[in-house]
């Protein structure tokens, strides 16, 4: 058994004449909780796809749980368990209804045992006779996670599993996620949430099929060597075109009620924001986040120029 739980290189998925993925690596060790960010189309759910056996790779190799992603898809299948973005179980079903089909499907033994177990460890148990269908979508996105996690795979992969869920459920769901990656589970999340990449221990962000960066929050916000100074208050948005158009902002961006402004060189954006509090806005050097981090990058990617069919 090696150290890790997915190590493949060279990725490449094309449909027709367009590249959707166009040479991913991917080395992730076992027990880990990864990140997996970048902008809708970007490649996230059909490398996630290519690397759990359900979509064969154009080019490239490797394994998934020390199985080979184009010979062993099956057995990578039976150990992985993968909760798509679209709630995909059954809504005339309740919660238990559901659970005891998946366990059928496992052949899980004793089936009731299993089934009870898992409605406890995820807190169902108060609402197994409820059919799916009826379910919030936070609860509907805990119940996916019993299901996918019930036949204690060594891998899960989740995208984007707490789209459209209120924060508190978002909140619950990833302490579930930290639970089973501390029981051993290596986990591989998708996610456009900035505060959900900021709990894994590495992310990985694409765009335009191919990977801009990976490593740990803090390295990734180090590499993009930006300067940003926030400014807070009434007149902020009016100050927003006006920051734009002023030598050495490379991004505007808006946090709550705050406007961030963002460069790479130091004189220049201190130069715009010393213009700038001139009319009565007070600027504040602040640490870069992880999004402007990100609007970094993706301005970095470019426009994407896969060929589209």
């Amino acid at each position: 058994m090696t150290d890790f739980a997915i190590d493949v290189r060279g990725l490449v998925k094309r449909f027709g004449d367009k590249t959707a993925v166009d040479g991913v690596d991917i080395k992730m060790p076992r027990g880990a909780v990864w990140g997996f960010l970048g902008p809708n189309g970007s490649g996230k759910t059909t490398t996630i796809r290519m690397i759990c056996g359900l979509l064969r790779a154009s080019e490239g190799e490797g394994t998934c749980l020390d199985y080979d992603i184009a010979r062993e898809a099956a057995k990578i299948k039976r150990e992985t368990g993968y909760m798509t973005q679209k709630f995909s179980f059954w809504e005339d079903l309740t919660i238990r209804e559901n659970l005891e089909f998946v366990a059928r499907l496992y052949q899980m033994r004793p089936l009731r045992r299993v089934v009870d177990e898992t409605l406890e460890s995820l807190g169902l148990a108060h609402r197994q006779g409820q059919l799916a269908g009826a379910l919030s979508g936070g609860w509907k996105q805990r119940m996916a996670l019993a299901a996918v996690s019930m036949h204690s795979p060594k891998l899960l992969l989740l995208d984007e599993p707490t789209a459209g869920v209120d924060p508190q459920a978002r909140r619950d769901f990833w302490d579930e996620i930290h639970r089973l990656s501390t029981d051993g589970m290596t986990v591989l999340v998708s996610t456009h949430y900035m505060d959900e990449a900021e709990r894994c221990d590495r992310i990985v962000y694409l765009a335009n099929g191919k990977i801009v960066t990976e490593g740990r929050v803090e390295k990734i916000i180090e590499r993009s060597a930006l300067v940003t100074f926030r400014a807070e208050g009434e007149g902020v948005r009016a100050m927003s075109e006006v920051m734009k158009n002023q030598p050495g902002v490379e991004h505007v961006a808006y946090f709550g009620s705050a406007l961030h402004v963002s460069g790479t060189e130091r004189a220049l954006i201190e130069r715009a924001v010393a213009g700038a509090g001139r009319n009565g806005v007070a600027w504040q050097e602040v640490r870069p986040s992880l999004e402007d981090a990100f609007i970094a990058l993706m301005a970095e990617a470019g426009a994407d120029q896969r060929v589209h069919a």
